[in-house]
């Protein structure tokens, strides 16, 4: 076989099958871009929406300040709106009492699909917890307990407890059983502080005892704050009777 042919096969072969020098570049560019977002040089949407909000101290960290922002930018006030808490929650905050972590943060995001604040804006409507079912409930309201302990303490104050009863269960509890529970907690000197324990109780004993005419308290097993309560209340009603 020819000399001259054979080279011609092998330059038509090259001609097929090699890259451009072009298209080498473009490709090493692409490379290049997700290695680096990999390694965490190229910061996605979400992390860059957690960048306007971090701590200046710990940009890792998203504290009170921060979520108060976030509030700010959904038009929220984070003293009285419940759903911040909800979207706190909903993105996964756990790690620390009152903050949301970078991991957190933008693992949540991934997960809710918000990659810009006005898909953020988009999903205010659906935190109403008007949506979640008992048990997603006690979750949240679990979660609202552990949110706002102080560093380390595993209790709540009081007057902090009341304040939040109120924010979260104002649609899910009778107004009258929520305005005499904390009634009672105002008027008591034995709760200074409720534990985790008390404070999901209330919560449970407000959905399965609706009737306090019902309470047993010989064989209840529900903590002595709420044998203490029903207690409460049955002086209130004696003393209403008696006028």
């Amino acid at each position: 076989m020819p000399a001259t042919r054979k080279r011609k096969s092998s330059s038509k072969k090259s001609t097929n099958t090699s890259p451009t020098k072009e298209t080498d570049m473009f490709k090493g560019s692409v490379n290049k871009k997700k290695k680096a977002a990999a390694a965490g040089k190229e910061p996605s949407s979400s992390g860059l929406m957690f960048s306007e909000l971090a701590d200046a101290d710990d940009p890792t960290v998203m504290g009170m300040e921060g979520i108060s922002q976030l509030g700010e930018k959904l038009d929220m006030d984070v003293t009285e709106d419940v759903r911040i808490l909800v979207l706190l929650w909903k993105l996964g905050s756990e790690d620390r009492p009152g903050e949301i972590s970078q991991t957190e943060w933008i693992e949540g995001c991934a997960n809710l699909n918000l990659d810009s604040w006005a898909k953020f804006k988009n999903i205010v409507p659906t935190l109403d917890t008007g949506f979640m079912d008992n048990i997603e409930f006690k979750d949240f309201f679990k979660f609202c307990f552990q949110f706002n302990r102080q560093g380390t303490h595993r209790t709540l104050d009081k007057d902090l407890v009341i304040a939040l009863l109120k924010l979260t269960l104002k649609e899910r509890v009778a107004n009258s059983r929520l305005e005499s529970f904390c009634q009672f907690l105002e008027s008591t000197e034995s709760y200074a502080r409720v534990t985790l324990d008390q404070w999901v109780s209330f919560l449970d004993f407000s959905l399965e005892c609706e009737d306090l005419s019902n309470y047993d308290e010989s064989t209840s097993a529900w903590p002595v704050l709420i044998d203490e309560y029903v207690e409460y209340m049955e002086k209130q009603q004696h003393l209403k009777s008696n006028k």
